[in-house]
């Protein structure tokens, strides 16, 4: 199987340098940093105080920093947020304009395995690299995996981490201490109570408006979020995920990933 290189445009990287920089944004970012290994690769995110989402990101550990790879278009907005938490800490933060690349289905020579589950290849940071497929390939592959991408899939600040997989997707350390939106996030997975979660539907033709009410009968189910001709992203009612579900009128079908029963 040949391997597929791709640029993602849809990223950008930020580098966040100095004495401080572990502790920093171990205090504030649901993964752990402080045992952030030179050239690891994370998953992870900062949260508002009520804990739903406002940035999913990469960690890489890196000698003298650790690089944090986002959404694009929301890199200003999160440089902005942590230059409001930083206060009197030893940190440098700034963008960093080294491309991003994926690798799929392996993980190229050069590249870091994405931690979020397997298949989904690799990650690689800087370098001018000779690419073989579009980024709306990767998207694609991504989207296959059941693999949500928060920043493209549901683009608000209302969902949970939770609710987009993060606790599955080793995105959440329940173990590492307080972080921002700490206090919801882990009384959500200690008492079950997670009732929506990010999962791929399938059905045929042009994907559903985003926002296009999912149904299970005459009961709401959910809602779509982004997608493609024959895929896209919902945000599903576990509770009402069984059963014959429709959008528009037409047919759709739950597909569970591997990993979701992890």
């Amino acid at each position: 199987m040949t391997t597929r290189i791709a640029r993602l445009d849809s990223r950008a990287l930020i580098r966040v340098s100095g004495p401080d920089a572990r502790p920093f944004l171990h205090n504030l970012l649901t993964q752990d940093v402080e045992t952030l290994a030179d050239g690891e690769l994370r998953f992870g995110a900062l949260l508002s105080p009520p804990g739903r989402l406002l940035f999913d990101l990469f960690l890489r550990g890196e000698a003298d920093a650790v690089v944090l790879d986002v959404a694009a278009e929301r890199r200003d907005a999160l440089l902005q947020r942590l230059s409001m938490y930083k206060l009197r800490a030893q940190v440098t933060v700034q963008a960093d304009d080294r491309p991003v690349f994926a690798s799929w289905p392996e993980v190229a020579n050069g590249f870091t395995a994405d931690p979020r589950a397997p298949g989904l290849g690799g990650r690689r940071y800087g370098g001018e690299l000779p690419t073989n497929a579009a980024e709306a390939a990767w998207q694609a592959h991504r989207l296959a995996a059941g693999v949500p991408d928060p920043a493209a899939d549901a683009p608000t600040d209302r969902t949970y981490p939770i609710e987009a997989n993060f606790d599955l997707l080793n995105g959440l350390d329940f173990q590492k201490g307080c972080f921002v939106g700490q206090e919801t996030t882990s009384r959500m997975k200690r008492r079950g109570a997670i009732k929506n979660r990010m999962l791929p539907i399938a059905f045929d033709g042009p994907p559903p408006p985003f926002g296009a009410e999912v149904l299970n009968g005459d009961l709401r189910a959910g809602e779509v979020l982004s997608g493609r001709d024959g895929a896209a992203m919902a945000l599903l009612r576990l509770d009402r995920i069984d059963g014959s579900l429709t959008v528009d009128g037409r047919p759709v079908e739950v597909r569970r990933p591997d990993w979701l029963d992890r």
